[in-house]
């Protein structure tokens, strides 16, 4: 029997970009090549995460790439780009649509954003079996906004969200909560809900070109990554400020791009905390290894919404991990099950420096931590549990 599959993924997000979902989805899509399936992709051209167009001609191995939006401009608002994003990738796919699902085994729309997958239901073949991909569950992140635009948006991603879950054949979310949250929220069948959590992609390749940037005989806390809403961004830099005070020898570091960056660094007058541009991915390993502790923050009652992908190759790579969460989630019951450290499950300075000063005196057993991280996060059963 020929298990090889022809394969549709439909997402904005995807390769060259650096970090984010259009990296979990370059990293995805080349782990289905490898398992022998031929994969099309319907996605924007690079904008992430400086919402700004860059034509790109760059292209995979064994993937067929189809781009769309190079000349989109995004606004610095947060509400109106997310808009435009979900209208002119809707737009884009529904054209494209009749000529690349011809022939295809399976559609896999990545969520989010959802309102390509909602636009064009009535367009698709019911033979092609639909299996959704659950980065984020956007309701979570709209809970607690206030305001007539807020509601009305709130209101139609509810909509919207429900009907594109109801009408996949299957559903893998990256965390117990986002399932257990979108089966409450949605009134989805248990049968057809499956989790796998984000996998591990360092090469174990350490590369030297960043010894200019990191002092040997400093304590390094860094951060790096997307650094949207869902970081919590303005508390991570207060928290970095009151950590430069009372905790000697250490250094700040911020590793990231986007308008929030923009307006951060006019913030900060502090020596100790210092940005820069995201890395070149064959850097990423010399990044953990040259950072003595890593932040992982996740605004206060979003943790059912998202799992952070970057978690398996922080644990993987051996680098202490302070992971600021809601209490009783599900990282802070997964890092106390397998014997972890370290969570935080309030953002109050006083306590997060506590909490990192701890971390810095800690001797973390880090075989064991790279032993656990290898054990739950595979691509191999990402891939399997997609087609079972």
């Amino acid at each position: 029997m020929n298990n090889k599959k022809n394969i549709l993924i439909i997402s904005p997000f995807f390769y060259p970009e650096p970090i984010s979902t259009g990296k979990f989805n370059t990293n995805f899509v080349t782990g289905l090549v490898d398992h022998g399936h031929e994969v099309t992709v319907l996605c924007f051209h690079p904008f992430y995460p400086d919402w700004k167009a860059k034509k790109s001609k760059d292209q995979l191995k064994g993937v067929k790439i189809i781009r769309g939006g190079k000349h989109l401009f995004y606004t610095k608002k947060t509400i109106f780009r997310r808009l435009i994003l979900e209208f002119s990738f809707a737009f884009f796919v529904l054209r494209k649509l009749y000529e690349n699902q011809k022939n295809k085994d399976l559609i896999i729309p990545i969520f989010p954003p959802s309102f390509a997958f909602y636009f064009i239901l009535p367009f698709l073949s019911k033979r092609i079996r639909k299996v959704g991909m659950v980065h984020d569950l956007q309701e979570i992140y709209s809970e607690g906004k206030t305001g007539f635009l807020n509601n009305f948006i709130k209101f139609f991603i509810h909509k919207i969200e429900k009907k594109c879950y109801q009408n996949c054949n299957k559903l893998l979310f990256l965390s117990h909560e986002m399932k257990n949250e979108a089966k409450k929220l949605y009134n989805l069948a248990e049968d057809k809900l499956e989790v796998q959590y984000p996998f591990i992609t360092l090469k174990d390749h350490i590369t030297n070109d960043l010894d200019s940037i990191f002092d040997k005989q400093k304590i390094n806390v860094v951060y790096s990554g997307a650094l949207g809403e869902k970081q919590n961004p303005m508390e991570l830099f207060s928290f970095f400020a009151e950590a430069s005070k009372k905790i000697e020898n250490t250094m700040f570091y911020i590793f990231s791009e986007g308008e929030t960056i923009k307006k951060l660094k006019k913030l900060n007058n502090n020596k100790k905390i210092i940005f820069h541009n995201l890395v070149n991915k064959d850097n990423l390993e010399e990044l953990y290894s040259k950072s003595s502790i890593q932040i992982i923050p996740q605004k206060e009652n979003t943790s059912k919404g998202s799992l952070p992908s970057k978690l398996p190759n922080l644990l993987a790579s051996g680098c202490k991990v302070l992971v600021i969460t809601d209490p009783k989630s599900e990282i802070e019951e997964f890092f106390a099950s397998n014997n972890l450290s370290l969570v935080a499950t309030k953002w109050n300075n006083n306590l997060l420096v506590e909490k990192l000063k701890f971390l810095i005196d800690k001797n973390v057993d880090i075989q064991h931590q790279q032993t656990v991280a290898k054990k739950k996060f595979t691509i191999d059963e990402m891939i399997l549990k997609v087609f079972r």
